[in-house]
Protein backbone atom coordinates (compact mmCIF):
# COMPACT_ATOMS: atom_id res chain seq x y z
CA UNK A 1 0.00 0.00 0.00
CA UNK A 2 0.97 3.45 -1.30
CA UNK A 3 2.32 5.42 2.11
CA UNK A 4 -0.59 8.12 1.53
CA UNK A 5 -3.18 5.71 1.46
CA UNK A 6 -1.66 4.55 5.26
CA UNK A 7 -1.92 8.05 6.44
CA UNK A 8 -5.00 8.70 4.83
CA UNK A 9 -6.89 5.13 5.96
CA UNK A 10 -7.68 5.70 9.91
CA UNK A 11 -9.31 9.33 9.33
CA UNK A 12 -11.46 8.19 5.95
CA UNK A 13 -12.40 4.98 7.86
CA UNK A 14 -13.76 6.73 10.70
CA UNK A 15 -16.12 9.21 8.56
CA UNK A 16 -16.67 6.83 6.43
CA UNK A 17 -18.37 4.35 8.72
CA UNK A 18 -20.24 7.08 10.47
CA UNK A 19 -21.83 8.59 6.79
CA UNK A 20 -22.52 4.95 5.39
CA UNK A 21 -24.32 3.72 8.88
CA UNK A 22 -26.72 6.63 9.10
CA UNK A 23 -27.98 6.62 5.42
CA UNK A 24 -30.25 3.89 5.37
CA UNK A 25 -32.37 5.83 8.63
CA UNK A 26 -31.98 8.91 6.55
CA UNK A 27 -33.86 7.49 3.81
CA UNK A 28 -36.57 6.67 5.66
CA UNK A 29 -37.26 9.99 7.63
CA UNK A 30 -37.82 11.01 3.88
CA UNK A 31 -40.36 8.65 2.91
CA UNK A 32 -42.50 9.78 6.08
CA UNK A 33 -41.75 13.53 5.05
CA UNK A 34 -41.29 13.88 1.39
CA UNK A 35 -41.73 17.32 0.05
CA UNK A 36 -44.49 18.21 -2.94
CA UNK A 37 -41.50 19.55 -5.55
CA UNK A 38 -38.08 18.69 -4.13
CA UNK A 39 -35.11 20.59 -3.14
CA UNK A 40 -32.94 22.48 -5.50
CA UNK A 41 -35.98 23.98 -7.54
CA UNK A 42 -34.33 26.75 -9.24
CA UNK A 43 -38.29 28.23 -9.95
CA UNK A 44 -39.33 28.57 -6.12
CA UNK A 45 -39.43 31.73 -5.55
CA UNK A 46 -38.92 33.04 -1.53
CA UNK A 47 -41.73 34.30 0.13
CA UNK A 48 -42.44 37.24 2.33
CA UNK A 49 -42.53 35.10 5.50
CA UNK A 50 -38.93 33.60 4.57
CA UNK A 51 -37.59 35.70 2.53
CA UNK A 52 -34.22 33.88 1.77
CA UNK A 53 -33.35 30.52 0.11
CA UNK A 54 -31.82 28.21 2.42
CA UNK A 55 -28.21 26.51 1.14
CA UNK A 56 -27.21 23.14 2.53
CA UNK A 57 -23.59 22.48 2.76
CA UNK A 58 -22.71 18.97 3.34
CA UNK A 59 -19.93 17.57 5.43
CA UNK A 60 -16.89 15.42 4.60
CA UNK A 61 -17.58 12.05 2.59
CA UNK A 62 -20.99 13.52 2.07
CA UNK A 63 -22.91 14.88 -1.02
CA UNK A 64 -25.93 17.01 -1.68
CA UNK A 65 -28.64 14.58 -1.49
CA UNK A 66 -27.64 12.00 1.18
CA UNK A 67 -27.15 14.70 4.28
CA UNK A 68 -30.16 16.50 3.69
CA UNK A 69 -32.96 12.90 3.23
CA UNK A 70 -34.49 14.50 6.72
CA UNK A 71 -33.01 18.25 6.85
CA UNK A 72 -34.18 19.36 3.58
CA UNK A 73 -38.42 18.26 3.17
CA UNK A 74 -38.43 19.69 6.71
CA UNK A 75 -37.63 23.09 5.74
CA UNK A 76 -39.39 22.97 2.84
CA UNK A 77 -42.45 21.85 4.50
CA UNK A 78 -41.97 24.93 6.32
CA UNK A 79 -42.07 27.17 3.63
CA UNK A 80 -38.70 27.61 2.43
CA UNK A 81 -36.58 27.36 -0.77
CA UNK A 82 -34.04 25.06 -0.22
CA UNK A 83 -30.91 24.01 -2.20
CA UNK A 84 -27.58 22.08 -1.70
CA UNK A 85 -24.68 21.65 -3.62
CA UNK A 86 -21.62 19.20 -4.32
CA UNK A 87 -18.65 20.73 -3.22
CA UNK A 88 -14.71 19.17 -2.72
CA UNK A 89 -14.99 16.19 -5.32
CA UNK A 90 -11.49 14.55 -5.77
CA UNK A 91 -10.66 13.08 -9.12
CA UNK A 92 -11.46 9.19 -9.45
CA UNK A 93 -13.64 9.66 -5.77
CA UNK A 94 -16.73 9.15 -6.88
CA UNK A 95 -19.91 10.13 -4.25
CA UNK A 96 -17.96 10.94 -1.73
CA UNK A 97 -17.02 15.19 -1.87
CA UNK A 98 -15.69 17.45 0.86
CA UNK A 99 -12.02 15.97 0.24
CA UNK A 100 -10.71 18.51 -1.49
CA UNK A 101 -8.70 21.76 -0.37
CA UNK A 102 -11.31 23.62 2.04
CA UNK A 103 -10.63 26.90 0.52
CA UNK A 104 -11.34 25.73 -3.38
CA UNK A 105 -14.46 24.11 -1.73
CA UNK A 106 -15.28 27.90 -0.48
CA UNK A 107 -14.63 28.82 -3.92
CA UNK A 108 -17.84 26.75 -5.56
CA UNK A 109 -20.22 27.47 -2.71
CA UNK A 110 -19.66 30.94 -3.74
CA UNK A 111 -20.19 30.01 -7.02
CA UNK A 112 -23.55 28.35 -6.28
CA UNK A 113 -24.45 31.15 -3.68
CA UNK A 114 -24.55 33.59 -6.52
CA UNK A 115 -26.38 31.15 -8.60
CA UNK A 116 -29.29 30.26 -6.44
CA UNK A 117 -29.18 34.37 -5.50
CA UNK A 118 -29.68 35.04 -9.33
CA UNK A 119 -32.05 32.23 -9.64
CA UNK A 120 -34.59 33.45 -6.30
CA UNK A 121 -34.42 36.96 -6.79
CA UNK A 122 -33.19 37.55 -3.01
CA UNK A 123 -30.48 39.57 -2.08
CA UNK A 124 -29.19 37.55 0.53
CA UNK A 125 -29.15 33.28 1.40
CA UNK A 126 -28.89 31.89 5.10
CA UNK A 127 -26.68 28.40 4.86
CA UNK A 128 -27.06 25.71 7.20
CA UNK A 129 -23.75 22.81 7.11
CA UNK A 130 -22.76 20.16 8.56
CA UNK A 131 -19.19 19.40 10.02
CA UNK A 132 -17.13 20.46 7.48
CA UNK A 133 -20.08 22.04 5.86
CA UNK A 134 -20.85 24.32 8.96
CA UNK A 135 -17.12 25.23 9.08
CA UNK A 136 -15.65 25.53 5.42
CA UNK A 137 -18.61 28.70 4.68
CA UNK A 138 -16.79 30.78 7.54
CA UNK A 139 -14.08 31.28 4.96
CA UNK A 140 -16.25 31.79 2.15
CA UNK A 141 -17.43 34.63 4.42
CA UNK A 142 -13.76 36.58 5.45
CA UNK A 143 -12.42 35.73 2.30
CA UNK A 144 -14.27 35.54 -0.53
CA UNK A 145 -16.98 38.27 -0.03
CA UNK A 146 -20.00 36.25 1.38
CA UNK A 147 -20.55 38.40 4.05
CA UNK A 148 -22.72 40.61 2.03
CA UNK A 149 -24.49 37.65 0.49
CA UNK A 150 -25.29 35.87 3.64
CA UNK A 151 -27.39 36.98 6.53
CA UNK A 152 -26.91 33.30 8.63
CA UNK A 153 -24.69 30.65 9.25
CA UNK A 154 -25.93 27.70 10.88
CA UNK A 155 -23.55 24.84 11.56
CA UNK A 156 -24.61 21.67 12.97
CA UNK A 157 -21.94 20.02 14.56
CA UNK A 158 -19.21 22.07 12.89
CA UNK A 159 -15.32 21.65 13.13
CA UNK A 160 -14.57 25.37 13.81
CA UNK A 161 -11.56 24.85 15.40
CA UNK A 162 -10.14 21.56 14.29
CA UNK A 163 -10.58 18.15 15.35
CA UNK A 164 -8.09 15.43 17.29
CA UNK A 165 -10.68 12.86 16.03
CA UNK A 166 -10.21 11.48 19.50
CA UNK A 167 -6.76 11.73 19.55
CA UNK A 168 -6.34 10.12 16.20
CA UNK A 169 -4.50 13.14 14.70
CA UNK A 170 -2.13 14.14 17.41
CA UNK A 171 -0.17 11.11 16.02
CA UNK A 172 0.38 12.18 12.70
CA UNK A 173 3.78 14.38 14.24
CA UNK A 174 5.35 11.20 15.29
CA UNK A 175 5.00 9.54 11.41
CA UNK A 176 7.69 11.51 9.60
CA UNK A 177 6.26 12.57 5.91
CA UNK A 178 2.50 11.21 7.13
CA UNK A 179 0.99 14.86 7.82
CA UNK A 180 2.56 15.58 3.97
CA UNK A 181 1.26 12.60 2.85
CA UNK A 182 -2.25 13.12 3.93
CA UNK A 183 -1.99 16.52 2.10
CA UNK A 184 -1.82 15.22 -0.94
CA UNK A 185 -3.94 12.35 -0.69
CA UNK A 186 -7.04 14.11 0.82
CA UNK A 187 -6.50 17.90 1.83
CA UNK A 188 -9.82 18.57 2.74
CA UNK A 189 -8.95 15.76 5.56
CA UNK A 190 -5.88 17.84 6.72
CA UNK A 191 -6.99 20.83 6.62
CA UNK A 192 -9.17 19.76 9.82
CA UNK A 193 -7.08 19.11 11.72
CA UNK A 194 -6.62 20.89 14.88
CA UNK A 195 -3.55 23.51 13.99
CA UNK A 196 -3.40 23.34 10.30
CA UNK A 197 -2.84 26.04 8.20
CA UNK A 198 -6.28 26.69 7.17
CA UNK A 199 -7.43 26.58 10.42
CA UNK A 200 -4.82 29.36 11.94
CA UNK A 201 -5.51 31.28 8.55
CA UNK A 202 -9.69 31.29 9.26
CA UNK A 203 -9.15 32.17 12.78
CA UNK A 204 -6.58 34.87 12.84
CA UNK A 205 -8.23 37.85 14.04
CA UNK A 206 -11.33 36.83 14.97
CA UNK A 207 -14.19 33.58 14.61
CA UNK A 208 -16.94 35.98 13.22
CA UNK A 209 -17.23 38.81 10.89
CA UNK A 210 -20.01 41.65 10.68
CA UNK A 211 -23.50 41.25 9.31
CA UNK A 212 -23.67 37.92 9.81
CA UNK A 213 -25.94 35.82 12.27
CA UNK A 214 -24.09 32.63 13.80
CA UNK A 215 -25.43 29.86 15.09
CA UNK A 216 -23.84 26.31 16.11
CA UNK A 217 -25.41 23.55 17.37
CA UNK A 218 -23.25 20.79 19.08
CA UNK A 219 -23.48 17.35 21.22
CA UNK A 220 -21.44 16.34 24.01
CA UNK A 221 -21.51 12.80 22.25
CA UNK A 222 -19.48 13.60 19.35
CA UNK A 223 -16.76 11.50 18.65
CA UNK A 224 -15.36 12.99 15.35
CA UNK A 225 -14.93 16.56 16.35
CA UNK A 226 -13.18 16.50 19.28
CA UNK A 227 -13.53 18.05 21.59
CA UNK A 228 -17.00 19.12 21.23
CA UNK A 229 -17.16 22.39 22.63
CA UNK A 230 -14.04 23.48 19.89
CA UNK A 231 -16.98 23.52 17.49
CA UNK A 232 -18.63 26.95 19.40
CA UNK A 233 -17.67 30.16 18.00
CA UNK A 234 -16.44 33.03 19.78
CA UNK A 235 -18.49 36.80 18.58
CA UNK A 236 -21.22 39.39 19.86
CA UNK A 237 -23.32 37.72 17.30
CA UNK A 238 -22.99 34.01 17.70
CA UNK A 239 -25.51 32.06 19.07
CA UNK A 240 -23.78 28.46 20.72
CA UNK A 241 -26.33 25.48 21.38
CA UNK A 242 -24.60 22.35 23.91
CA UNK A 243 -28.10 19.50 22.52
CA UNK A 244 -28.15 18.25 25.61
CA UNK A 245 -29.24 21.37 27.25
CA UNK A 246 -32.42 21.47 25.29
CA UNK A 247 -32.96 17.75 26.01
CA UNK A 248 -31.04 15.41 28.25
CA UNK A 249 -32.10 12.21 26.79
CA UNK A 250 -31.20 12.90 23.10
CA UNK A 251 -27.83 10.58 22.51
CA UNK A 252 -27.51 11.75 18.98
CA UNK A 253 -23.49 11.54 17.85
CA UNK A 254 -21.88 13.70 15.08
CA UNK A 255 -23.69 12.29 12.01
CA UNK A 256 -27.17 11.55 13.21
CA UNK A 257 -27.59 15.56 14.82
CA UNK A 258 -27.10 16.29 11.11
CA UNK A 259 -29.33 13.58 9.14
CA UNK A 260 -31.89 12.60 12.06
CA UNK A 261 -32.10 15.01 15.14
CA UNK A 262 -35.38 16.43 15.15
CA UNK A 263 -34.45 18.34 18.32
CA UNK A 264 -31.28 20.23 15.98
CA UNK A 265 -33.54 20.74 13.56
CA UNK A 266 -35.98 22.82 15.71
CA UNK A 267 -32.77 24.85 16.78
CA UNK A 268 -32.17 25.03 12.51
CA UNK A 269 -35.68 26.60 12.22
CA UNK A 270 -35.27 29.31 15.34
CA UNK A 271 -31.99 30.47 13.75
CA UNK A 272 -33.36 30.78 10.30
CA UNK A 273 -36.85 32.89 11.78
CA UNK A 274 -35.91 34.35 14.82
CA UNK A 275 -38.60 36.57 14.82
CA UNK A 276 -40.81 33.43 15.33
CA UNK A 277 -38.94 31.45 17.32
CA UNK A 278 -40.60 28.71 19.58
CA UNK A 279 -38.63 26.35 22.88
CA UNK A 280 -36.82 23.65 22.03
CA UNK A 281 -36.94 20.63 23.63
CA UNK A 282 -37.15 16.78 23.81
CA UNK A 283 -40.94 17.18 21.66
CA UNK A 284 -39.21 19.42 19.01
Amino acid sequence: MLPWKRALRPLAAVLLAAAVTAVPAAATARADSAPSTGWNDYSCKPSAAHPRPVVLVHGTLGNSVDNWLALAPYLENRGYCVFSLDYGQLPGVPIFNGLGPIDKSAGQLQVFVDRVLAATGATKADLVGHSQGGMMPRYYLKFLGGAAKVNALVGIAPDNHGTTLSGLANLLPYFPGAADALSSGAPGLADQVAGSAFLTKLNAGGDTVAGVHYTVIATKYDEVVTPYRSQFLSGSDVHNVLLQDLCAIDLSEHVTIGLLDRVAYHEVANALDPAHASTTNCLS
